[in-house]
C-alpha cells in the first residue's frame, strides 16, 4: 500500500478507530503500564506423535517443539491481525508484516555469548519453511557469525563514555518516531511482532515477562520446560501426559479481551493439532 502522511516505514497509522483506542495511548502512554498476562497449558500428545513422524527420516536438523510453537504463534498473528498492532508516539499502528524474534545461546556455558534471530514470515510460509529458516539462522550465529543488530551495538560500544547518555536520549527519540537506522535495528527483537523466550531449553518454568517501552513489540511469549502432568479426561479420570506451559504478555491497548481470548483459543488449537501448521500461515482454520 502507498504510504500516507503519518505512516511509518514499518507500519500504517490506524486512522478509523473507536474513541477508546484513540484515547488510551494518551492516558496510558507507556507499554509497560498496559500489560495483560495470560497462561495456557498445552497437551503435547499430538505434538509428540507429529514430531516422531517428521523426524522419522532423521533430517540433518530435527524438528522440535520450539519450531512448532514459533510457527503456531506466527499463524495466530497472521489470522488475528489486531495482535500485530503497536502504539508509538501516542498513535496506534498496524504493522506491515508478521515477524518473530528470539535469542540464540551460542554455547550453553556461563560465558557463552548470545545472538539475535529475526524471522520475517511470508503468508505462504508453513512449518517446513520456518524450520529451514530457523536452522539457517542458528547455524550462522553458532559459527561465529554476528547478526546486524549485534554488530551495530558493538560499534556504539566504542563511542566514548561521555556521550553514552546523549546516545540513549537520541536513540529513544528516533525509536519513538520510527526513524532509527535500519542497520541498527535489523534484528532488534523489540521491533518484531512477537518475542519468544524458550526458557524450557535452560530447564526453567514458564512465567510472566514484561514488555518494553523501547521498540514496537506488543506480544511476548514465554515457553516453559516440557513436563509430564495430569490431565482430566471426559470420563472423570486423569491421565499423565507430556505438557508445556506458555505465558503470553500482551499490550492491552492494541485490542479488546474478546479478540485476544479467541486468539489464544486459536493458538491452543494449532498446538494441539500440529498438522494444521503444514498449511500456509494465511490459510484459515476452524477453531
Amino acid at each position: 500500500m502507498k504510504k500516507k502522511w503519518g505512516d511509518r516505514r514499518d507500519a500504517t497509522l490506524l486512522r478509523d478507530i473507536d474513541s477508546m483506542h484513540y484515547i488510551m495511548p494518551l492516558m496510558y502512554p507507556n507499554r509497560c503500564d498496559n500489560e495483560a498476562f495470560i497462561s495456557e497449558r498445552i497437551d503435547l500428545t499430538n505434538v509428540n506423535k507429529y514430531l516422531e513422524k517428521k523426524n522419522a527420516d532423521d533430517p540433518e536438523y530435527r524438528y522440535n517443539i520450539f519450531q512448532i510453537i514459533v510457527t503456531a504463534v506466527l499463524k495466530t498473528i497472521t489470522l488475528r491481525p489486531q495482535l500485530n498492532r503497536f502504539i508509538a508516539n501516542y498513535n496506534l499502528y498496524q504493522r506491515d508484516s508478521v515477524s518473530a524474534a528470539f535469542t540464540i545461546k551460542k554455547i550453553f556455558t556461563d560465558e557463552g555469548d548470545e545472538a539475535l534471530a529475526f524471522l520475517r514470515a511470508k503468508p505462504s510460509d508453513n512449518i517446513d519453511s520456518i524450520h529451514d529458516e530457523i536452522y539457517r539462522q542458528v547455524s550462522y550465529v553458532r559459527n561465529e557469525g554476528k547478526d546486524p543488530s549485534t554488530e551495530g551495538m558493538d560499534m556504539l560500544q566504542k563511542i566514548p563514555l561521555v556521550f553514552k547518555k546523549s546516545i540513549g536520549v537520541t536513540a529513544r527519540f528516533l525509536d519513538r518516531h520510527g526513524w532509527m537506522p535500519r542497520s541498527l535495528i535489523e534484528t532488534d527483537p523489540y521491533q518484531s511482532s512477537v518475542v519468544l523466550a524458550n526458557l524450557g531449553s535452560i530447564k526453567l518454568h514458564s512465567g510472566y515477562h514484561h514488555l518494553t517501552n523501547w521498540g514496537t513489540t506488543s506480544v511476548f511469549c514465554i515457553i516453559g520446560e516440557k513436563k509430564p502432568r495430569r490431565f482430566e479426561l471426559g470420563d472423570g479420570t486423569t491421565e499423565l501426559r507430556d505438557s508445556i506451559d506458555i505465558g503470553l504478555t500482551i499490550d492491552e491497548r492494541i485490542s479488546d479481551g474478546f479478540y485476544c481470548s479467541r486468539a489464544v483459543r486459536l493458538l491452543k488449537t494449532l498446538l494441539e493439532n500440529p498438522e494444521l501448521l503444514e498449511l500456509p500461515l494465511e490459510e484459515k482454520v476452524e477453531y
